[in-house]
């Protein structure tokens, strides 16, 4: 089924953030309709809608509690993969109903910035034959109990929301995202991958590095591909981002701010207050590494960005996978 695309969604933080600004400039009684608009159209909000869309025969496949514990995936909540169903209805099949399958791609659009829509769609189409192919859900808790979870699953897709139901966490908990053009074994240009732009710019500032912290930052050999719990305060290996000049510490704020561009204003805005709860970019490291050097043209495809509590892993040999887990603190653990 054709899936239209909706321009400039207010999220549910920008909505209690706009909410805040009218109060302390006092009653805008005119910007209260938008505003409400906003709040019913969040991912959170139409994720409580699909819920209690629901009937008995599909809450018993795709519904679970908070805390559920998978048999094969572990805690649900928190787990990770590069490619997993959760549950194993299709969305695109015939479990859901037409509306559902609509509220599921709603939730989407709603998680993805509107300019990255068609990338992340020609990503789906072909990785496992368009949105809803090949993809899965699973609900976890009760809308409005402050602790439930809406996560969307398959091949190089984890996303999620919660609403704030995860305290100290970004995203909701770790996500995914990948893409291979078709290839599996994608040449040294990624030629129409929709998530090369990012591996570029680190590129770009890897070319800055002096003699010195070129030493520091390029390693041997890549980290396991599932490599994402948080070391806390312990040795994380590569280039201290304290130790970048003037100029290299702008192009690695614009390389954060490329990582973070394909997703909401709220979970761009809850990473960055996340990663400043750990002490920012100075606590992070950036590390290149030589082992997966596709084309040996010196343009590392593999490379980590990684502080206390705080991973973004970008694979991008044999083709793109990235790894991405956040918090304001390292106790958090994930399930990858």
């Amino acid at each position: 089924m054709p899936f239209h695309h909706r321009a400039n969604p207010v999220t549910r933080r920008g909505f209690l953030a706009a909410s805040g600004s009218a109060l302390a400039a006092g009653p805008l009684l005119p910007a209260a309709e938008p505003v409400a608009a906003a709040a019913a159209t969040s991912a959170e909000s139409l994720a409580a809608r699909l819920h209690a869309s629901l009937s008995p025969a599909q809450r018993e496949k795709v519904c679970f509690p908070w805390d559920y514990v998978h048999p094969k995936f572990g805690l649900l909540r928190t787990r990770v993969a590069n490619n997993w169903n959760a549950t194993e209805p299709q969305i695109a099949g015939s479990f859901f109903t037409p509306d559902q399958q609509r509220l599921v791609r709603d939730i989407f659009e709603q998680l993805v910035r509107p300019e990255w829509h068609a990338r992340f769609d020609k990503q789906m189409e072909d990785d496992c034959g368009g949105f809803g192919h090949s993809q899965s859900l699973a609900l976890l808790g009760e809308p409005g109990s402050g602790k439930f979870q809406f996560l969307l699953t398959g091949r190089h897709m984890t996303l999620r929301c919660d609403g704030d139901s995860a305290d100290h966490v970004a995203f909701a908990g770790p996500i995914f995202y990948g893409h291979d053009t078709g290839t599996f074994e994608e040449p040294a240009d990624h030629a129409g991958n929709v998530f090369w732009s990012q591996a570029l710019a680190a590129n770009a500032l890897a070319g800055m590095l002096d003699g010195r912290q070129r030493e520091a930052a390029l390693l041997a050999k890549s980290p396991a591909e599932n490599a994402v719990g948080f070391k806390g305060d312990g040795s994380i290996p590569g280039l201290p981002v304290s130790e970048l000049s003037a100029d290299q510490r702008a192009e690695m704020e614009r390389v954060l701010g490329l990582l973070l561009e394909p997703f909401r204003q709220a979970d761009q805005i809850e990473a960055r207050s996340c990663l400043t709860a750990q002490g920012g970019l100075d606590r992070c490291r950036l590390a290149f590494f030589r082992d997966a050097d596709i084309g040996n043209d010196g343009i590392w495809d593999n490379w980590k960005l990684e502080g206390p509590s705080f991973v973004w892993y970008y694979r991008g040999a044999p083709h793109v996978h990235v790894w991405v887990n956040i918090a304001d603190t390292p106790t958090v653990t994930t399930n990858a």
